[in-house]
């Protein structure tokens, strides 16, 4: 595979992302889109509070602008390859406009409640679904898995492999979503894990996926920039559910769903920890963790910031590396 343009779409994607976040950035600031931080979150951060948020919107817009120049580019040389990087597009703008009500809703409304639970939920699940079945029954990918370190395929029937393509995508988007609660840690862990999925796309060529992967990890990395400690914005649910879309459409399109149990380790633990926390409570009264997720514990164990996102980044980077291995 000729890499010039994806290295070139992910330069492209990596500069229009600075670009948006410098000229968006301060006009969040005057429109007071500020980050509401939670009663009962960290001390530590209520002095984020008012920190513009909503960011996501600077990564989307840079996706879609480089999605619809790949589109073009390959239009008039590989038609099925532009044709594919569409959905994908679109599912990662639909998680990310769920997100974006959410977060419209939590600044309309001065609070960190936002949509309910169920409407949240209900606008992904409709999103995973319509994704689901358009891949089986429009793109005709097959309703193939890929099992890591088995080195084999396994053929699911149609009831079973869209109700796992739906559940996939659901917990992807609200792990990552759960791992969005410190400067840049989301991002970081993001970036990485959207690059081990390009690279696996290289090696066997899935033009499509190597294309809006580029795209994905250059906007990420253009945005972390001024969202690392200390961040001059945040992303919101719109990013943290646009960035879930976009990691679980990838490792879909690529059969290997069950991979991003290891690739995307940081956020299925810190979606564990939640869980174990809410458990814990609810059975004997105690808490396992002085905070959930996990991130929070570790800061009021007196971890800064940067140590946590630098100790995630280097647990996703290992986990990717063995994922590489296991296909």
């Amino acid at each position: 595979m000729n890499l010039d343009f994806q290295i070139k779409v992910l330069l492209l994607s990596f500069v229009v992302s600075i670009v948006l976040s410098v000229l968006i950035i301060p006009i969040l600031r005057k429109l007071k889109v500020g980050q509401n931080e939670r009663d009962d979150g960290p001390q530590s951060h209520i002095k984020k509070q008012g920190t513009p948020t909503m960011g996501g919107i600077i990564m989307l817009i840079s996706i879609i602008i480089c999605s619809i120049g790949g589109y073009l580019y390959y239009r008039g040389k590989e038609l099925a390859v532009a044709r594919n990087i569409i959905p994908l597009l679109l599912v990662t703008v639909g998680f990310g406009l769920v997100g974006f009500v959410d977060d419209f809703k939590k600044l309309r409304h001065q609070d960190t409640k936002g949509l309910s639970p169920v409407l949240k939920m209900l606008g992904q699940l409709i999103i995973a679904s319509l994704f689901a079945v358009y891949i089986v029954n429009v793109l005709n990918v097959g309703t193939q898995i890929v099992i890591p370190f088995a080195n084999s395929i396994v053929t699911l029937p149609t009831w079973v492999y869209i109700p796992l393509i739906v559940l996939v995508m659901l917990a992807t988007t609200n792990a990552i979503n759960l791992t969005d609660g410190i400067d840049g840690l989301a991002t970081s862990v993001s970036s990485i894990i959207l690059t081990t999925l390009t690279v696996i796309a290289i090696v066997f060529d899935v033009k499509e996926v190597v294309v809006f992967g580029s795209i994905c990890v250059g906007s990420c990395l253009g945005f972390l920039i001024f969202n690392l400690h200390k961040a001059k914005v945040f992303m919101g649910d719109l990013g943290s559910l646009m960035l879930g879309g976009a990691i679980s459409a990838i490792a879909i399109y690529l059969k290997m769903p069950l991979l991003l149990l290891l690739i995307a380790l940081v956020p299925v633990i810190e979606t564990i920890s939640v869980m174990a926390q809410v458990i814990s409570f609810k059975t004997t009264g105690k808490r396992i963790l002085k905070m959930a997720p996990l991130h929070h514990h570790f800061e009021l164990s007196g971890w800064r910031e940067n140590k946590i996102v630098s100790v995630f980044c280097i647990i996703t980077l290992i986990a990717c590396i063995i994922g590489l291995y296991s296909i």
